[in-house]
């Protein structure tokens, strides 16, 4: 394993959180300062409520992991994208570093900014409502996997992308609506019969049910089966990942 090769690209990557810092810091801050005014204030005063907790504290868990899973996938997909679009990719290619070491540094460092937007998040969360994380290591668990497993998703984004609108495309038109219909502000229990039945197709669903457990120990999904649907996709996109640098997908033309 070459570590400084893994280290020179997580390093370069991490770099770009400090120049990016409104972007990557103060905006998810302000957002969920919103959030909690408009769906803590006004949706709160109407429901007090969600099976024994708070509403406001009830949406925390659902708020970080929308979070999480649009920063993973936007650094992550960014990242690889840009030197695909520049021509440098051709420099990491023929680096002495293998495709694991590069996979390592990019999403490695796409996690680790995606997971500290979290905890500022659970932070900022704090000032608002009170919060009682129940398993705190689980909660640990499950933010470093989600982070790890939908970064390798914004790797492969960002190679299959070819210009600035299909980076965008994944992340607006399917994750974004997918974490809104997913749970992240309501309980399915709170549906009728068809769309409860519905909503169990969608895969955010099960991430947020496990990492809202870990919080208060209430779910809509077994947490067994949360646990397996993230393990799923992680080795999903470890095997995509893995075809994309045999052949060559998108890299060498």
């Amino acid at each position: 394993m070459n570590f400084r090769g893994v280290f020179a690209i997580y390093k370069f990557e991490m770099a770009r959180t400090q120049r990016t810092l409104l972007q990557t810091v103060v905006a998810p801050v302000i957002s969920t300062s919103l959030y909690f005014v408009v769906f803590g204030s006004a949706i709160g005063a109407h429901i007090a409520e969600i099976q024994g907790v708070q509403y406001g504290a009830f949406i925390v868990p659902g708020l970080i992991m929308f979070t999480l899973l649009i920063q993973s996938i936007s650094n992550a997909s960014f990242g690889i994208f840009f030197p695909k679009f520049t021509g440098t990719i051709y420099e990491i290619l023929s680096a002495p570093v293998s495709h694991l070491e590069i996979i390592i540094g990019y999403v490695g460092a796409a996690a680790t900014k995606s997971t500290l937007v979290g905890l500022i998040i659970l932070i900022t969360s704090g000032i608002f409502v009170p919060l009682d994380i129940m398993h705190p290591v689980w909660m640990l668990v499950f933010l470093l996997l989600t982070a790890v497993t939908f970064s390798l998703f914004g790797f492969i984004i960002g190679i299959w992308a070819d210009d600035f609108e299909k980076l965008q495309l994944v992340r607006l038109l399917i994750i974004t609506p997918l974490a809104f219909l997913g749970g992240s502000f309501y309980s399915i229990d709170m549906l009728p019969d068809f769309w409860q039945n519905v909503t169990l197709f969608n895969p955010v669903l099960y991430l947020i049910s496990g990492f809202r457990w870990s919080f208060y120990e209430i779910a809509d999904i077994p947490i067994a089966i949360s646990l397996g649907v993230i393990s799923f996709f992680l080795a999903s996109f470890v095997i995509i990942t893995r075809w994309i640098f045999q052949t060559g997908y998108r890299l060498k033309n």
